[in-house]
């Protein structure tokens, strides 16, 4: 991996420090590492900080445990998850219920994939319904799901959508900004917004102006339609 306004890197021109509109290479290489930290690419973030000298307050060897959950969760593994939550630090779930039902919705989730109808009923009247008759908002959420077992195909429901790929990520997600908050660390990356802002500024001065600006056309190559009117970053 390289640093990000390397040689070879985009915005780069006759200097490693060159970039657009006098944005800091340290700045840039800090929302880098911040992006790899808080989305868990331990690897990458040890990489980058090798070659580029980023450092991150954050012990890297911590994000091992944060991102087993994650991908216990994507997996469908939701009971294993919540035993690692539980023994990293229990007051993750006991202090969010919001969190703590949509695991245990997701649990019930994965016993309607699986066909176990009658433990899917067994454990959504054990562990779900308590939970609904606390908050109403709750007890909707469930209805939804158990609307599943109403059907002989459930993947051709009007809430399919439950089983889908997304739903298991949107559960991974909660968790993972839970356990990055209990950990003081930033829910989410920053550098995605910062993007989307970019996206959204730019489609703007399109449309209220006819002034000629270094654009980027490709955000992954960092390719601009006016490449050799790059600013040189601020020392």
């Amino acid at each position: 991996m390289k640093d990000f306004w390397s040689e070879d890197g985009p915005g780069s021109s006759t200097s490693s420090k060159e970039g657009f509109a006098g944005v800091k290479k340290e700045r840039m290489n800090r929302l880098i590492m911040n992006f790899f930290v808080t989305e868990g690419y331990v690897d990458a973030a040890r990489e980058f900080e090798r070659e580029s000298g980023t450092t991150t307050e954050v012990n890297l060897e911590t994000i091992k445990d944060r991102m087993l959950i994650r991908r216990a969760v994507q997996k469908g593994e939701v009971e294993d998850a919540i035993d690692r939550v539980n023994d990293l630090n229990p007051e993750i779930l006991e202090h969010d219920s919001k969190l703590f039902f949509h695991l245990q919705q997701q649990r019930l989730i994965e016993l309607i994939r699986r066909k176990e109808v009658d433990k899917a009923l067994l454990f959504a009247q054990e562990y779900l319904a308590p939970l609904g008759e606390e908050n109403p908002g709750f007890l909707e959420e469930l209805e939804r799901t158990l609307a599943l077992l109403a059907f002989e195909d459930p993947l051709v429901s009007p809430v399919k959508d439950l089983l889908g790929v997304q739903r298991r990520q949107q559960a991974a997600s909660e968790l993972n900004s839970a356990i990055l908050h209990a950990q003081c660390q930033e829910k989410e990356p920053k550098l995605p917004n910062l993007i989307k802002l970019l996206k959204w500024s730019q489609n703007r001065l399109d449309d209220l102006s006819d002034t000629s600006y270094p654009k980027i056309e490709n955000f992954e190559t960092g390719e601009t339609s006016r490449s050799s009117l790059q600013t040189p970053m601020v020392e």
